[in-house]
């Protein structure tokens, strides 16, 4: 079995049960021969799966001026309280347990991954700060 590289459309068809070999998914894809014959369903699928990948979900923030933003939830707006609370928890300790952060998380009505995933940023924030002051 020789290993080839996988694209991201091979990725999407092979967990559909799908997949293809690399030459048949590196081929452009060529309109049918009668306009009113229906694409194959991978193909729908395939384009439906592009469709939503390309459109913002109702509901969710875009960024101006931003990269690609990773689909999922949008990004998180925290108040002033919990930027203080996060802030004073951040001076006495740098890695939070879970017990502190089970109890930042109901204080703040945030989830526990919100809080871990501040403190990894904040860490980072912080290193960068170091190394700008040498």
């Amino acid at each position: 079995m020789e290993k080839r590289p996988f694209s991201v459309e091979w990725l999407a068809q092979s967990s559909r049960g799908g997949a293809q070999p690399m030459a048949a998914a590196r081929r452009p894809r060529s309109p049918p021969a009668d306009p009113g014959s229906q694409e194959s369903p991978p193909d729908r699928a395939a384009l439906r799966d592009r469709e939503a990948a390309n459109s913002s979900s109702p509901g969710h923030e875009t960024e101006v001026g931003g990269g690609a933003a990773a689909p999922g939830r949008p990004r998180t707006k925290f108040s002033a309280a919990q930027l203080q609370e996060l802030e004073r928890s951040f001076r006495e300790q740098r890695y939070i347990g879970a017990s502190e952060k089970r109890r930042l998380a109901a204080v703040l009505n945030l989830s526990q991954s919100q809080i871990k995933t501040w403190f990894q940023n904040r860490r980072m924030k912080f290193k960068r700060q170091t190394q700008d002051a040498r």
